[in-house]
């Protein structure tokens, strides 16, 4: 049928700011508390991979900007959940916001490439584990972003690196599939080209909890490498 773009618009952005409030209040949904959670009931865009699969390069290219650390093994260890507000003035400079730092507005994409690498450390050395489900909350405003939230997700692996814990594999496998799970969401699984699709990681858990693919989304990456 037709759709009303401009009330498809509303509903988007009333989603957007209904999903500022859940972060605010720290309800990230994932969790097996007993109590409903707000987040759990909102549609949410959520980007799994294999490691080293391309997942933080198709957020940037929505955004528009380089800023997730780059390496090599786990590179991405905590959900970042990327909420992107666009401004209306086309002039107004663009800035980040982390929830963790409220007051401080990052102008420069280099240092919340840095805040990113900092704050994933210092909580891991907190908790003394490899990855953790624990989000980075962080708002891009720009006049050249969509009104979008998206959550990224450590890649998913096979094999373990040496140093790290020997259910690392099994915890990054249980904490994708917790954001997953949920009906509202809608996966993008990011499959490298040059890799075979029969044996996607990304494919293959989305396909566990969306077995018709009504909700998921196969996006190629590393297209130039073929």
């Amino acid at each position: 049928g037709w759709i009303d773009m401009t009330s498809l618009s509303n509903v988007i952005d009333l989603v957007s700011r209904l999903q500022s409030a859940c972060t605010a209040l720290g309800d990230v949904g994932s969790s097996d508390a007993d109590l409903p959670s707000l987040w759990d009931s909102l549609p949410t865009i959520v980007v799994v991979g294999g490691q080293s699969s391309g997942k933080s390069s198709v957020l940037e290219a929505v955004v528009g900007r380089d800023f997730f650390p780059r390496g090599s093994g786990i590179v991405t260890k905590r959900p970042l959940l990327l909420r992107l507000v666009r401004m209306e003035n086309g002039d107004d400079k663009e800035y980040g916001v982390f929830q963790h730092t409220p007051n401080k507005k990052f102008f420069d994409f280099q240092d919340i490439m840095d805040e990113i690498t900092f704050e994933t450390n210092r909580h891991l050395q907190e908790v003394q584990q490899t990855v953790s489900k624990d989000p980075i909350n962080l708002t891009v405003y720009s006049p050249v972003v969509p009104n979008l939230t998206l959550v990224d997700l450590p890649g998913l692996t096979k094999v373990r690196v040496e140093g790290q814990s020997e259910k690392v594999i099994k915890d990054l496998e249980e904490m994708v599939y917790s954001f997953i799970k949920k009906p509202n969401v809608i996966i993008l699984a990011v499959t490298p080209a040059n890799a075979d699709v029969a044996t996607s990681d990304a494919l293959f858990i989305a396909k566990s909890v969306d077995p018709s693919g009504e909700r998921t989304i196969g996006v190629f990456t590393k297209i130039d490498i073929m």
